[in-house]
C-alpha cells in the first residue's frame, strides 16, 4: 500500500539545489492526497524566477512515479516569493527591498534595474521599481507609463504603473521634464523617503530601487529607511569602474546590508552578422574584484544599440527583443538573483515563519 509518508520520503530525495535542502522539509509540498495508487499534490516553489524551477519540478515528478504501485501523479506547480525581512516591518506586504547601486554614473544602472524588474515581472512575480535619483530621474523617460500615479483619500500615493503591471515611483512623475532639481541633501533625503513611505505599495514580492550612482544621502536614506533585503552592484569591465564599485559594495557593507552579488553591464559586443563576441573594453576586472571582497558575479550583459533603442521608444530590450542575447542576460541575471534572494530569506528565517 501507497501512503502519505511514502510520498514523503521519495519527495525528500529531491534537493534545492541552491538551499541544500530537500524540498520536503523546506514546505514546499502542500496538499498531498494518496488514493490507491493515485498521487496529487502541490509543489510551492520559493520563486517564480528560479532558474532551477523546471530541474525541481522534473525531479520531484520523476521521485513519485518511481515508486511502485503510483498509477498516476498530479502535480500542480505555484511560487510564494519568501520574505528576508524581519516579521512586523513597515510595509509587510512588500517582501523584498531589492537596491542597484553603482560607484560611478554612465555604467547602465538605470538599463539593468528596469530590465531586471520587467523579467521578475514577466516571470509571474508582483514588482514594484523606484527611481531614487533625485536630480536625474530617468526611468519615466525610458519606459511606457500606462497608469499616471494618484491621490489616495487617505493621502497616500497610488503608484503610477508601466509594462506588465509594474508599480512605479519618480520624482520625474511629479515634476516637469525641463525642472532642475536644485536641492541640498537634507531636501534629497527627504524626497527619496517620501518616494518610498507615502506611496501604497500593496502586495509586492520584489521592490527595486534605482539608486543614483555614488554612496550620497539617497543610498544612506534608503538604508536607515526601509529593511534592506540587500543590493546589487552594478559595474562595467574596466578597472577604474571596478574600483569604484567596490567602494559602494564597502560601504553598504558597513551599513549592514547584505550583498546579493554584481552584474557587469557591456561586458562585451556581440556582432550581429557572425555572433562573434568581443571584449571592447579590454580584459574584465571584475572576477579580481569580486573575489576579493567574496562576491559572487551574477550577471554579464552585452552591450547592444538594440537596448538604448528600444529604451527610446520605451520598451526594455527583455519586452522588445526577449530572443536577444542582451535580454537573455538580463533574464538569467534575474533568475541568479531572485535564487539569491530565496537563499537569504531562508537563512534569515522567515520562510519557517510563512512570510506573506
Amino acid at each position: 500500500m501507497i501512503d502519505e509518508q511514502t510520498v514523503l520520503n521519495a519527495l525528500r530525495q529531491v534537493i534545492d539545489p541552491d538551499l541544500k535542502i530537500d524540498i520536503v522539509t523546506l514546505g514546499m509540498i502542500k496538499n498531498l492526497v494518496v488514493r490507491d495508487g493515485d498521487v496529487s499534490f502541490t509543489l510551492e516553489l520559493t520563486t517564480p524566477a528560479c532558474p532551477y524551477n523546471k530541474s525541481i519540478e522534473e525531479s520531484a515528478r520523476a521521485a513519485v512515479e518511481s515508486i511502485p504501485g503510483v498509477r498516476s501523479v498530479e502535480m500542480r506547480v505555484t511560487a510564494r516569493v519568501w520574505s528576508a525581512k524581519p516579521l512586523g516591518s513597515t510595509y509587510p506586504d512588500v517582501k523584498n527591498v531589492v537596491a542597484v547601486a553603482s560607484g560611478k554614473g554612465g555604467v547602465g544602472k538605470t538599463t539593468v534595474a528596469i530590465n531586471l524588474a520587467c523579467s521578475l515581472a514577466l516571470s509571474g512575480a508582483r514588482v514594484g521599481l523606484v527611481d531614487a535619483d533625485i536630480y536625474g530621474p530617468t526611468i519615466p523617460k525610458i519606459v511606457k507609463i500606462v497608469e499616471p500615479p494618484r491621490l489616495r483619500p487617505d493621502k497616500k500615493v497610488e503608484p503610477a504603473k508601466m509594462m506588465l503591471g509594474i508599480k512605479v515611483m519618480s520624482l520625474g512623475l511629479f515634476v516637469d521634464e525641463g525642472t532642475a532639481v536644485i536641492w541640498r541633501g537634507p531636501l534629497v533625503a527627504s524626497a527619496v523617503k517620501q518616494l518610498l513611505t507615502e506611496a501604497q505599495w500593496g502586495e509586492l514580492d520584489y521592490l527595486i530601487v534605482d539608486l543614483p550612482p555614488g554612496t550620497g544621502d539617497a543610498s544612506l536614506t534608503l538604508a536607515q529607511t526601509m529593511p534592506l533585503t540587500g543590493v546589487v552592484i552594478v559595474t562595467t569591465p574596466q578597472q577604474a569602474a571596478s574600483v569604484i564599485a567596490a567602494k559602494a559594495l564597502s560601504m553598504f557593507r558597513r551599513l549592514g546590508v547584505t550583498i546579493i552579488g554584481i552584474v557587469e553591464n557591456m561586458s562585451y559586443y556581440v556582432c550581429p552578422e557572425c555572433g562573434k563576441e568581443s571584449s571592447l573594453f579590454g580584459e574584465s576586472h571584475t572576477d579580481k574584484m569580486a573575489a576579493e571582497l567574496d562576491v559572487e558575479v551574477l550577471g554579464r550583459i552585452p552591450m547592444s544599440p538594440d537596448v538604448s533603442v528600444n529604451h527610446d521608444q520605451g520598451v526594455p530590450i527583455v519586452l522588445a527583443a526577449p530572443s536577444s542575447p542582451a535580454a537573455k542576460a538580463f533574464d538569467e541575471a534575474a533568475k541568479k538573483i531572485a535564487a539569491k534572494i530565496s537563499v537569504i530569506a531562508h537563512a534569515a528565517g522567515a520562510a519557517k515563519a510563512g512570510a506573506k
